[in-house]
């Protein structure tokens, strides 16, 4: 499991959290807006009107980048904090200092997306708010409650902001905590996540030999095949969760053999059209061994022992064209042809890598997808280097 990738999905819900709560927001800013309205303030209502659509616009931003752009960006979360931070600094500053107690709405969400470094950058700039938001109010606005209750600039930064920055204080302790504990929960849960992962691994490694076994293949075929998923799974651009994903399931592609009797699988000379009816019945074996098993490598494979074998020109055992073949079949057929054209069997000899490189390039737009020979042509070099460096162990 990537530790990143899990923080980053983490980041993308708090957005959306985040978000919502800032739309819930907008509907309590609307009611005190017109209750600030009503004659009971002596508030200037142009100006108090100027100032609460300015906090709902910026309240909806949030609204706007995740749920309708569908934004993932990571800087987000700033934009998220930021906003909250401008609409408390406009309220305490031009209705009522006391709405500067809001400050703790934004240490609350920075605690929800579980990073130490916002939660500081959130402190410092909420406490530079709570000094600067007390001077303009004491100095610039007149007749100002602070006026009234301080008899000093002396006072009023003692009471009125030193004592509201330490309750900030306390409550980035508190988020600092609850981000530690949850830090260490989640190493907790990764390290135990990728201790069961390669427990299935190991158990899928094991599945797929018993079957490549069957039909006289090493090992060393499925843990190639496994490896050249990767360098086109990479250049893909998957993500590396991914990627791991694909590699393993990869090794399943041949699942469906264990049903396919061991005469026709051990063969020496051409299939009959019978015996290659039976043969090609393997993928869809392969599908209905795995099509209950659960996880998201366990349908991967589902999906890439039953298209394998299917061709870009609709040629294939299912007959599937095109991009009707699902992604990664299409590379798991560039794959696991270019293995079994350069592997030795007991009843044939491996090509030499420039024939089977020329083979593939060949078929381009005819058995393979255009743009992932472009892919294996790219990454050709990579392609040899596992060749060589998982040879075959032996020949039954």
């Amino acid at each position: 499991m990537d530790r990143e990738l899990l923080i980053r999905k983490n980041n993308l819900e708090v957005n959306k959290l985040a978000a919502k709560c800032l739309r819930i927001t907008v509907l309590f800013l609307i009611s005190l807006w017109l209750f600030t309205l009503s004659d009971y303030y002596s508030f200037d209502k142009y100006t108090i009107t100027i100032i609460f659509i300015s906090c709902l616009l910026l309240l909806l931003i949030p609204s706007v980048l995740v749920n309708v752009i569908h934004l993932e960006r990571h800087w987000v979360k700033y934009y998220v904090i930021m906003c909250t931070l401008a609409v408390v600094f406009l309220l305490s500053l031009f209705v009522s200092y006391d709405f500067i107690i809001l400050l703790i709405l934004t240490l609350l969400i920075a605690t929800l997306y579980c990073d130490r470094k916002l939660i500081v950058i959130t402190t410092l700039v909420d406490c530079l708010c709570v000094l600067g938001t007390l001077l303009l109010r004491y100095y610039f606005i007149e007749s100002d409650e602070l006026l009234k209750e301080y008899d000093s600039l002396t006072s009023a930064l003692i009471y009125g902001g030193f004592l509201r920055i330490v309750l900030l204080l306390v409550a980035t302790l508190f988020s600092y905590y609850i981000v530690d504990r949850n830090m260490v929960m989640l190493n907790k849960t990764i390290e135990a996540n990728n201790d069961l992962v390669h427990s299935q691994e190991e158990l899928i490694y094991a599945f797929a030999e018993i079957s490549e076994s069957k039909s006289k293949v090493t090992g060393e075929h499925i843990r190639r095949v496994s490896e050249y998923m990767k360098i086109l799974g990479n250049a893909s651009g998957f993500t590396t969760d991914y990627v791991d994903k694909l590699a393993v399931a990869a090794m399943m592609h041949d699942i469906g053999k264990l049903m396919i009797p061991e005469e026709i699988l051990d063969k020496p000379d051409r299939l009959t059209e019978e015996e290659y009816a039976i043969m090609k019945n393997h993928v869809l074996y392969g599908e209905a061994l795995l099509a209950k098993c659960p996880g998201d490598i366990m349908q991967i494979a589902k999906t890439i022992a039953l298209e394998h074998h299917e061709k870009w020109d609709g040629s294939g055992y299912l007959g599937m064209k095109g991009e009707d073949i699902s992604y990664i079949s299409r590379l798991m057929a560039v794959c696991d042809v270019f293995d079994a054209l350069t592997s030795q069997r007991y009843y044939k000899d491996g090509w030499s890598l420039e024939e089977t490189y020329n083979e593939i390039v060949r078929l381009k737009g005819v058995h393979f997808d255009p743009d992932v020979v472009d892919l294996f042509v790219e990454n050709f070099d990579e392609f040899k280097e596992i060749l060589h460096k998982l040879p075959d162990r032996e020949i039954y």
